[in-house]
């Protein structure tokens, strides 16, 4: 067993990508000879723990001495705009078991294999009309806000009920949550939010609807098992995860695949029974929401060191689904790869709830934007697309393209 060390770690989390598709080459990678789990430095000096194994991270993920309680007063945030913030409660993805499986058991089967296949051809009809208006309009275009982003955005709005002519609103508020760029942006995002939904389900109490919100509010919310700043707090979560992290993966995926020309042949081909299999590389490969941050609640040993109760744990996706180990050659992209097991989607008790969903989405969006849009590229140099840093959810800012 070996003991916590006391050194200073000269790594910096987070740090932003050089590449928009490849993890910032600054990182402990294992494959280059740094352990699992290293030590690396927040913005305000506080040493935590970086976990950047594959098994590591499998394995940490799925131990309940690891906590994801945010009003924790040692949890870690990795932005200064979220440590000027106050640590609210954050329903789902910030409190555990027995919590966690009550709220998650209320939203499971809307997210189920079944039900989303039963959303797939309102999914098409959605992709279908954005590249008809897209094709309508002509060249050039910005593909984030023609298509990437409304995909999402509509797809969610019609699961839970949510008026999408509130969109420009909530997606507005969506990025100052994210990406702030003050304290003070994310707080008052927060409760513009909760004020949105306060309403929202008011009216909807009044006028219910065939929403997943109007099914809250009439299974949990009028039963007492869930009270209003609860489902309020829930449906904020739904909203935002629901339509930020697609967006960006359709946007980051599109411009991946064109700058890997023999990839996107093999997604041409792949039909429909293959493009499963290439949405999984896709998501393997470009791992947009990294770094899920944990307290260790209990001493926890993993990958040669100790985890002393009180330490924050940080859990790098992007290096751990690049393991070599797992996956051979794992900085090219291969979408015949295969590659399951990867930890995109987190893993254990908090892995994504819609990634079902998630993976439909991009299943019917990217092989039908290549087929309607056969001469689709980039409309700028590359080198001029600006994307995200590496504090908020990886992904593109803006993709302008032609055809």
């Amino acid at each position: 067993m070996t003991e916590t060390p006391t050194e200073t770690p000269g790594v910096v989390f987070p740090q932003n990508r050089s590449c928009p598709y490849h993890p910032p080459s600054g990182y402990p990678r294992p494959s280059r000879g740094d352990g699992p789990v290293s030590r690396v430095r927040l913005f305000d000096g506080r040493t935590v723990w970086l976990v950047t194994g594959h098994a590591e991270a499998r394995a940490l993920l799925v131990d309940p001495r690891l906590s994801s309680d945010r009003e924790h007063p040692e949890f870690p945030v990795f932005a200064r705009r979220l440590a000027d913030t106050t640590q609210r409660r954050v329903e789902l993805l910030g409190v555990d078991d027995p919590e966690h499986h009550t709220q998650r058991r209320m939203l499971i089967p809307s997210f189920t294999l079944r039900r989303t296949a039963a959303l797939r051809p309102r999914i098409r009809e959605i992709v279908d009309g954005l590249l008809d208006a897209m094709v309508a309009q002509g060249p050039p275009a910005e593909l984030v806000t023609s298509f990437a982003l409304p995909v999402p955005s509509m797809v969610i709005c019609a699961l839970l009920g949510v008026p999408y002519e509130d969109h420009a609103f909530f997606e507005a508020q969506s990025r100052k949550l994210l990406r702030g760029p003050e304290g003070s942006d994310v707080e008052a995002a927060r409760d513009a939010l909760t004020e949105y939904f306060r309403t929202l389900i008011a009216h909807k109490r009044r006028e219910p609807g065939d929403g997943l919100l109007d099914e809250l509010i009439a299974q949990r919310l009028e039963t007492g098992e869930l009270d209003l700043d609860a489902l309020v707090r829930l449906a904020q979560i739904l909203l935002v995860a629901g339509h930020e992290t697609t967006a960006n993966m359709i946007s980051l995926g599109t411009l991946t695949l064109l700058q890997h020309p023999e990839q996107l042949a093999l997604l041409r081909a792949a039909g429909p029974d293959g493009v499963g299999t290439a949405v999984e590389e896709l998501l393997r490969f470009l791992s947009i929401a990294d770094g899920l941050s944990r307290i260790a609640v209990e001493d926890i040993e993993v990958g040669g060191v100790v985890l002393r109760a009180g330490d924050g744990v940080l859990l790098s996706t992007a290096v751990s689904n690049r393991d070599a180990t797992v996956y051979p050659a794992p900085d090219a992209l291969d979408l015949e790869r295969g590659a399951r097991n990867h930890v995109a989607f987190g893993f254990g008790i908090h892995q994504c709830l819609g990634q079902n969903l998630a993976r439909a989405e991009l299943e019917i969006a990217l092989p039908a934007l290549f087929e309607r849009l056969p001469g689709l590229r980039t409309a700028v140099p590359v080198a001029e697309i600006p994307f995200k840093p590496g504090d908020t959810v990886q992904g593109l800012l803006e993709l302008p393209v032609t055809w």
